[in-house]
C-alpha cells in the first residue's frame, strides 16, 4: 500500500535527515543550514503521520500537501548545502535522490485524491 510505504520511507528520511544534522554540526561546524533541514525534513514524517488520521478527505489531501511542501523544502536546504561545500557530491545525491522520491510519491497521492 503506498501509505505504509511513504509513512516508512519518510521515516528513514527523518532518520537520515537527524545522522546528517549530527555530522554536521559536529564535524563541519555547520549549525544554520542544517538545523532549518532539520526541521522541514523530519515534519515530512510528521505530517504523513497526521494524514493516517486526518477527520476528511479535505483535511487529508491538506495534511500531505504540507509534507508535500516540507519535502520540497528539504530539498532546497540539501541543494543549499552541497553548494556552500557541507555536502560532497555523492552525499548530496544519496539525500536528494531519497527527497525526490518521496516528493514524487505525495506528489502522485495527491493527484489521484484531486483527480488530476
Amino acid at each position: 500500500m503506498k501509505q505504509s510505504n511513504i509513512r516508512n520511507k519518510t521515516f528513514q528520511f527523518a532518520i537520515n535527515s537527524v545522522i546528517l544534522f549530527q555530522y554536521l554540526t559536529s564535524e563541519k561546524k555547520e549549525q544554520i543550514l542544517s538545523k532549518q533541514l532539520l526541521r522541514c525534513s523530519t515534519s515530512v514524517g510528521a505530517m504523513i503521520r497526521e494524514a493516517e488520521y486526518a477527520e476528511s478527505k479535505a483535511d487529508f489531501i491538506h495534511k500531505m500537501s504540507i509534507a508535500q511542501k516540507e519535502i520540497n523544502e528539504s530539498l532546497y536546504w540539501l541543494e543549499l548545502l552541497y553548494k556552500t561545500k557541507y555536502l560532497v557530491v555523492f552525499e548530496f545525491q544519496n539525500y536528494s535522490n531519497e527527497a525526490t522520491e518521496i516528493l514524487k510519491i505525495i506528489t502522485s497521492i495527491l493527484k489521484k485524491l484531486k483527480g488530476v
